[in-house]
């Protein structure tokens, strides 16, 4: 009976692997993954060479894990993802789970994930965390998800997409304007970047500096639990300081410093009127 070994690799930086997850993958037979050719550029920087590699995805999961069983009754297989590790918003729980049915031993052999890189270095509160991954596509959804999280209070951790970085911001800043957020982008990477601040904040960078949305992000979020303030009453001050002459502009960012509102909210309240 052979064994599951379920293999943390590198998020970006080949140098991060363990000495443990070389020699497994030295030592297999058979590397199951989620692109081959991805992990094959990853045997290569390490000198290893005729490995049996199968693919293993999401939309073959069902079908490749029985064939993995059959083989994992003979013979050691590594299970690996592109980046990080299997399971973890990633293709594998499928083969991990009919494994542990077929009492195989399945080996963790621990390393990167992206989510605890990104909080370790965040600034934001650890102690308890939600790892979340990616939300979902529909914006009423992503909305309920987020008001979810936002409640627990908790910092949570999210995966996302450069194409839906910006969406995710501003569904957040919806529902919580005040929250502290920190955008990890390219993680251990040459180009490896973090972007700290209010949601706000953050989403004016990306707007006049597009070219920054490429690559692959991390949001982390951290709750505002201070006493929500009622607008009609910040409303009814603008109204005063707009009577005495001042500009929209100026009273959105007095009344943003003075109450810990959003200064967009604010100001587009103040243009509603």
């Amino acid at each position: 009976m052979g064994k599951l070994y379920v293999v943390a690799t590198p998020i970006g930086n080949l140098k991060d692997i363990t000495f443990r997850a070389l020699e497994v993958l030295k030592s297999v037979d058979v590397i199951a993954a989620e692109d081959t050719r991805h992990i094959q550029k990853l045997l290569n920087h390490y000198g290893i060479y005729g490995k049996k590699l199968i693919s293993y995805h999401d939309y073959n999961e069902e079908e490749k894990s029985e064939k993995l069983i059959e083989i994992l009754k003979i013979q050691d297989v590594a299970l690996v993802s592109d980046a990080g590790t299997p399971c973890i918003s990633d293709p594998g729980y499928r083969i991990v789970k009919k494994a542990r049915e077929n009492n195989i031993e399945v080996v963790p052999i621990p390393g990167a994930f992206a989510g605890a890189v990104a909080l370790s270095v965040s600034g934001l509160p650890s102690d308890k965390f939600l790892f979340v991954g990616f939300l979902p596509n529909k914006e009423t959804e992503r909305e309920e998800n987020l008001k979810h999280y936002i409640d627990i209070g908790f910092t949570f951790i999210l995966y996302e997409s450069p194409k839906r970085v910006l969406k995710t911001l501003k569904t957040l800043e919806k529902v919580d304007p005040l929250a502290d957020v920190v955008v990890a982008k390219e993680l251990t990477k040459i180009h490896e970047s973090f972007f700290t601040g209010k949601p706000e904040n953050i989403i004016k960078f990306f707007e006049e500096n597009p070219d920054k949305l490429k690559g692959e992000f991390v949001i982390l979020v951290h709750p505002n639990k201070e006493k929500v303030v009622d607008m009609n009453l910040i409303l009814t001050e603008a109204k005063q300081l707009k009577n005495h002459g001042m500009k929209t502009k100026e009273i959105s960012s007095l009344l943003s410093q003075k109450y810990k509102v959003s200064k967009k909210e604010i100001y587009k309240k103040i243009l509603n009127l």
